[in-house]
This record gives C-alpha cells, structure tokens and sequence, in this order.
C-alpha cells in the first residue's frame, strides 16, 4: 500500500478556520492535546497506538496542485489564502506517548505545539489515526488477557469496515497482543506472521472430507490444522482428521504443527470431546484451535467450563471493537504563547459535563510506580515546566474529590515521563519500532498493571491526579470565569 496523500482527510471547518485565522493574521503558537475521556470497552485501561501513521501523515502534509483546484471548486476559499496552502509544511513540534503503553483517561496522547493553522488544520486525521487504532489495540489486549497464555490470531479483515479498517487494525491487534493476523497486507507492510488454513469450502469441494484433509496435509505437512465441523464434527471430522494424522505418522512424516479448527457448536463441549479422541488415538500434542464470533467474554468463559482449546482465531467482534465501536477521542485547545514573554496562557474548555472541562496549560505527565513491584500507583498531569524529586515525599490527590490525597514515601517510588519528542520545528525526531517490537513494549505495559485493573467487569481505576500547580491553575480559571459569568448576569 503506497503512502497516500492525506492532506484533504479533514473536516472542512478545519480549512475554513484556517482561512479565518490567515485573513485575521493569527499566527500565534498554540498547544493542542489529543485525549480520551472514558476506556473503551468499560474497562481499566487502553493501548496507545497509531503514532508511525500520524508520523507518515505529518511528514506527507502537502497541498497537491489538484488538491488546490478542488477546494478552489468549492467557491469559498480565497486565492492568497490558497496560494498559502499550496506552500504548506507542518513547522511545529509534537509530542505522543509511545506505542504499545497503557493510557488512562484526560491523559494528552498527542501533544501539538505549533502556529494555530497548523495545529487546527491535524486535528482530524490525528483523531482518525489514533483513535481507531488505539480502540483495536485496546480490544485485542482484553481479548488476549481472556486467553491466558493461549495464541491468539486476528483475522478479521472480511468483516473490517473497508480496506484500511483491516489493514491498520490488524497492525493494532498485533500490537495488542496478537501473535498473527490472516491479513495478508499488514503482513507486508509491517513485517508481522501471517497465519491461516482453509475454509469449509476447501472440504465441499473433494469427493470426500478424507479426501480433503490428506490433500491438504500432503501440501502442507509442517503446519497441518484441519477444520473439522463441516458436516460432523465428532462422527466424521475429527476421525478423519486422526485418520489423516496417523498415515502421516506411519509415512515418518514429522507432526511438528498440527491440530485441528472448530468453527461452531458448544466450543466447551466439542473441545474436550474432540480431546478425548485425539488422546485416545495417541496424538496429544495436536492442539485444538477454535473460531465462531469469540471475544473476550466468551473466551473467558469457554476456559471457566474447562475447554481443551489452546489457540483462538478471533475476527468480527475484534477487528470492529463490536461491543464499543468507537475511542471517543478529542483534540482540544489548550494554550496559546504570548509572544512578548515567551510562556504559555492556559486556556480551559468549560461544561455542563463536568467530565468535559478541559486541563489548561502547556503539559506532560509523569507515570509513578511502585519500586519494590514494578506497578503502577497513579499517573500525574503536570505542567511541562514542572520537575519532581523521588527522594521527597509526593502528595497526590484526587482532582474531583480533592480530600482524597496519598502520600508516597521518598524513595519507594520511581517516575518516568510518557510523553517524548516527535517533531521540533517540523522535523520527525522519532523512530518508531516495528510493529512486533511494540508488541513486546505493549506485553510488558500490562505486567505494570494489578490485575484487579485488568477485569472485565467493574476494574479498579487507576487514578489520573494533577500536579498542585496544575490544580491551582484550573481552579483560578474556572473562579475568574464564574465571576466573569455573574458578572454578565
């Protein structure tokens, strides 16, 4: 898949802010988070992912001649205005979380440090990016968690919502966790293991399911799973699967990978069923694999009734997040540079929703683990000016229920900052693993999660705390704003 030009996969508010900011002469530096509000899937946590994407956007950014002749088409830009666009470049800086890292809720995965047209203008396709790769990343963690230990494969790319819904989520569910997809391209593009073996069609198709299952082991004797429910599975499908298996023995054809696939019925019951037959018939090495519409919850349970199966080919409900199909990610304004002084103005985005009230100011955040266990304790939002010593007590609290404050002793803790430099004045200065890499970074992410945050069902929140100074400036903006408000009335 050659690299497209993306430039116009915005919202055309987007351009026409810009043209409004260009005519107004607005050419201040702003900062921009990108953040989520709630986990998806009701769960404790997410995965960040899709950052080599928005990198491959950023660094192609460009106004294409025919891109300019469209939007002039549209009757509503002005043609200096256009003649800016045809000379665009990202100039700013950007700062992201790593891929493969748990995130939490109001956290900034993608930080925009730039001239406000700019900034305005990336919204869009960030969001895009990112929030639906971090939703298939975040399923496929679940997914995998469920597993305990088993493979699992994605291989939900018929089932995608086009053609770049399955390639990038495919790359997403590897990310998460996933050992291979069915999805050749992203094999291609990201050098991840392809897997897969045949369909029901393949058995319909011969004279016979025998028939069928030793053509298929003669071409494929290294890696042999046969799919055995196509008529029946326990009369007919797994016989003629041990059938197939004990002639390759005799031949001194080395069963090195074999098993075989179910794809519907009682998977607890055809499992241990089709186990017995398998150990009664000498082979208990073969694995038993199973597909069917699985997700998280129904691995979980199939496991809890005692199933023999060890390797799951997971599809729909993972490649379209079913049950959340959506990240709900925002990009959101959150200060603009006095060029006289140099520093950032904090500026707030005020709700009904309480939830929705934005955290002002140029910011990073800093992870806090625990020294003797590796977990994590909270996370903390921070000015980016903002330093903190571990061989002094912190404080943390609770920015809604302020009462509720912790205090970690010097010494126990140790921090680390998430967000690292992507781009400084337009220049990517980032390189970002292989997809199999962040897969490992993503593995070892979780391990500093309590497993009570890893349940499906009422996880334990990882608290997400702002800094004292933080703290203090929403509070000053949202009392001046109040007073402003009553002032007016």
């Amino acid at each position: 898949m050659s690299t497209m030009n993306l430039t116009l996969l915005t919202d055309l508010y987007e351009l026409t802010m810009m043209q409004g900011y260009f005519k107004s002469h607005a050419a201040e530096t702003v900062v921009f988070d990108a953040f989520y509000r709630k986990n998806p899937n009701d769960g404790g946590f997410a995965i960040a992912a899709g950052l080599e994407q928005v990198i491959d956007y950023i660094k192609n950014l460009r106004f294409s001649d025919d891109d300019i002749s469209y939007l002039r088409s549209l009757h509503i830009f002005e043609e200096d205005f256009l003649e800016y666009l045809s000379n665009f470049r990202f100039s700013g800086d950007i700062y992201a979380i790593p891929e493969g890292t748990v995130v939490f809720p109001r956290e900034p995965l993608i930080k925009v440090v730039a001239p406000i047209m700019e900034a305005q203008l990336v919204e869009t396709a960030i969001l895009t990016i990112i929030n639906h790769q971090s939703l298939i990343a975040t399923k496929a963690a679940r997914v995998v968690y469920a597993a305990k230990g088993d493979s699992i494969m994605e291989f939900g790319l018929r089932r995608a919502q086009g053609p770049d819904a399955g390639v990038y989520g495919a790359r997403a569910a590897m990310i998460g966790g996933c050992v291979g997809t069915s999805n050749v391209l992203t094999g291609q593009l990201f050098d991840v293991p392809v897997m897969g073996t045949h369909a029901h069609s393949w058995i319909m198709s011969f004279p016979d399911e025998y028939t069928a299952f030793r053509t298929y082991a003669d071409l494929y004797p290294d890696s042999c799973c046969l799919l055995v429910d196509t008529y029946d599975t326990l009369k007919s499908g797994v016989p003629n699967a041990i059938r197939v298996f004990q002639e390759m023995r005799d031949a001194g054809i080395p069963l090195k990978k074999y098993g075989i696939r179910l794809d519907s019925g009682d998977l607890a019951y055809m499992s241990k069923q089709a186990r017995k037959l398998l150990d009664a018939a000498g082979f208990k090495d073969a694995y038993i694999a199973a597909s069917s519409d699985l997700d998280e919850y129904l691995i979980q349970s199939l496991k809890l009734q005692g199933c023999k199966i060890s390797s799951w080919g997971v599809g729909t409900n993972l490649i379209t997040s079913k049950d959340c199909p959506a990240f709900g990610g925002v990009y959101k304004l959150a200060a603009i540079k006095d060029e006289s002084t140099g520093k950032f103005i904090p500026k707030i985005k005020l709700s009904e929703n309480t939830e929705k009230i934005t955290n002002p100011g140029d910011k990073t955040i800093y992870r806090i683990y625990d020294k003797n266990h590796g977990k994590i304790k909270a996370d903390l939002i921070a000015l980016a000016h903002e330093t903190f010593d571990e061989a002094k007590d912190m404080i943390i609290f609770d920015p809604l229920a302020t009462w509720k404050k912790t205090k970690i002793k010097a010494n126990t803790y140790k921090l680390r900052e998430l967000l690292v430099p992507v781009f400084k004045n337009g220049d990517c200065v980032y390189t970002s693993p292989s997809v199999m890499e962040i897969r490992d970074i993503c593995l070892k992410e979780q391990d500093t999660l309590w497993d009570e945050t890893k349940r499906f069902v009422n996880p334990q929140t990882v608290y997400v705390d702002l800094s004292d100074e933080l703290f203090r400036t929403k509070s000053e903006l949202l009392e001046q704003m109040s007073k402003d408000s009553l002032e007016k009335k």
